[in-house]
């Protein structure tokens, strides 16, 4: 294992990587979360075959807060920020995987990085804004998605929501989220809202990589029927794959699920 901190226009970022001698592999974590929920793919023996390389967002776990934060906190903003790590490691290729907010950063590395080899997201919609409605289901935690100062209840409640409500929360999860810098989730949806973010939906359509789609079938948040109507160019296995039971982390929440499947994925884009 071995860490650092990467200088970049985006800010100081924290990263991560596994040591492996295969190809890399950028691991993007989601919304007020942090690099460490990746842990289990990194304590797995695939982590000594490829390169994975996980970082802490700006304004998120050890990473500084973004030095403008109207530049970089948006979903093409991270997009960046992820790129910008990987010109400051000298990586000029690699797979990109993503979580929730970051498998919405991986759609556009898929889109605007050629390095981009292939690209797996799970509990992300590949969706635009005229149809961000229907990509997602209704949900009274949602409204933290976007709230810019959590008090501990509500980042507790954050946090278990991604985790889903039967799966112990670390007290590393609760801090990240309470860590967070506060200002990018308004300044997120004000990107959005007002069209500076590209349409996922396009992306998958048109982008020539592979495409993972991957998603728990208890999923709280995603429209996994959404995911089916979505028109993928190059669509991985050719299907979306539903892990049953499972919620909006399952890489966390059942490894022995999960891992297996990103292995497979890895073994057959790299």
């Amino acid at each position: 294992m071995k860490e650092g901190f990467a200088e970049t226009a985006h800010g100081r970022l924290a990263w991560v990587e596994s040591g492996g001698k295969g190809p890399a592999v950028l691991l993007i974590h989601g919304n007020s979360s942090c690099k460490e929920m990746f842990g289990r793919q990194f304590s797995a023996p695939m982590a000594g075959r490829y390169r994975f390389i996980a970082f802490d967002l700006p304004g998120h776990g050890k990473s500084s807060d973004a030095p403008d934060p109207a530049k970089t906190y948006s979903i093409t903003g991270f997009a960046d920020a992820a790129m910008a790590l990987l010109e400051a490691l000298k990586i000029e290729r690699a797979v990109a995987m993503g979580w929730s907010l970051g498998g919405h950063a991986a759609l556009e590395m898929m889109a605007r990085w050629p390095g981009t080899t292939a690209a797996w997201i799970t509990g992300t919609p590949p969706a635009g804004g005229a149809d961000m409605g229907e990509a997602f289901l209704p949900s009274d935690k949602m409204g933290l998605t976007f709230k810019p100062d959590f008090t501990e209840e509500e980042a507790r409640t954050q946090v278990q929501g991604g985790l889903g409500e039967g799966v112990p929360m670390e007290p590393w999860m609760l801090a990240a989220s309470l860590r967070a810098d506060g200002r990018f989730r308004p300044l997120m949806l004000q990107s959005a809202v007002e069209g500076r973010d590209l349409d996922g939906r396009k992306i998958a359509g048109e982008a020539p990589q592979p495409l993972a789609v991957v998603t728990g079938g208890a999923e709280p948040y995603v429209n996994n029927a959404f995911l089916e109507t979505v028109t993928y160019r190059n669509l991985w296995d050719g299907k979306v794959h539903v892990l049953p039971g499972l919620g909006h982390a399952p890489f966390w929440e059942a490894p022995e699920v999960f891992n297996p499947l990103f292995e497979r994925f890895l073994e057959e884009v790299s």
